[in-house]
């Protein structure tokens, strides 16, 4: 399997974003196992930008929606239009029609709307007025919330957040990366001059190698382990279901794949369960108001679930 187009990728968008490696990994890991992403950060650390970047790198279409209050369901997905002189209705698509989709604060939209997406993000295609449309290959839905400003929001439901493959935290930048974006937007800006270093059909090509990365009984065992003790642990009201299960064994893929492997190793179960596990789990009340966090309850399923040794490819 040839995966050195992800290493263009990765660094194209690093000619843009400073530092964040981790960060643009878990976006190609998650574009490489067909998921979807929810960025969760405050205002002003690169979600948006990280999202156009990665568009323009893989030459795809772009489309961003800013959700707000009023939205409606087809100022997402598109809708009948009726043509007078022509005396015909004509499908006008929405911005869902795109490689890449940015969602932006997508928590401050009703439910109503939120859940239009939904179809889209599982099925990838919609349906207006009972007609089917695809969505185009590969689709990606990059959503951004902002945890911090939660007044007027509507937090998405647990059926909604279950849907992102990935939750990830980009986190400000250390001194030293700041002076480095100071200096990089000093006279310009980087992202106007970035150009595709990869085709949509090249990364649906990569989807379908990815699926070839060989998952080890050992391997499943330990992932089913780790999903199995959500469901048991006495903070946990609710654990990750079998979707949480086959989301860590496609993101482990995507990651074994993009450090040039064709098998999966424990390690790369371990660097996932926390970006693929920690929004599915909802905490008992008590917990929650002690102000305890999912990222530390998986640690310590970690540190208690044992590592398979021997062959694990």
């Amino acid at each position: 399997m040839d995966f050195d187009i992800c290493f263009k990728i990765i660094d194209n968008i690093s000619r843009v974003m400073v530092g964040k490696l981790e960060s643009i990994e878990l976006m190609l890991v998650a574009l490489l196992a067909d998921g979807h992403v929810l960025l969760e950060d405050v205002p002003g650390v690169g979600k948006t930008l990280l999202a156009r970047s990665l568009a323009a790198s893989i030459g795809g279409s772009y489309k961003r929606i800013q959700f707000t209050p009023d939205l409606l369901p087809s100022d997402i997905t598109g809708f009948n239009m009726y043509l007078h002189h022509e005396g015909r209705f004509q499908f006008r698509p929405g911005p869902v029609m795109a490689n890449v989709l940015l969602a932006d604060e997508i928590n401050r939209t009703v439910p109503r709307t939120q859940s239009s997406l939904l179809e889209s993000m599982e099925e990838r295609q919609v349906t207006v007025d009972g007609q089917t449309y695809l969505l185009p290959t590969p689709f990606f839905v990059i959503a951004t919330q902002n945890p911090v400003e939660l007044e007027g929001t509507f937090p998405l439901p647990e059926a909604q957040l279950d849907r992102f493959l990935l939750k990830i935290d980009i986190g400000y930048p250390d001194k030293k990366e700041e002076m480095d974006i100071l200096k990089r937007f000093q006279t310009h800006d980087p992202f106007s001059s970035l150009k595709p270093v990869a085709t949509p059909e090249q990364v649906f090509i990569l989807q379908q190698q990815r699926k070839k990365v060989v998952v080890s009984e050992p391997v499943r065992d330990y992932i089913t382990t780790i999903v199995q003790a959500t469901r048991h642990h006495g903070m946990i009201k609710f654990g990750a279901s079998p979707r949480g299960s086959m989301a860590l064994m496609r993101s482990a893929q995507a990651r074994a794949a993009l450090k040039g492997r064709d098998f999966i190793l424990p390690d790369d179960v371990k660097a996932l369960v926390r970006p693929v596990l920690s929004h599915r789990l909802i905490l008992n009340d008590n917990e929650r108001l002690r102000g305890e966090k999912p990222d530390r309850i998986l640690k310590d399923i970690l540190d208690q679930t044992p590592i398979p040794t021997g062959t694990v490819g």
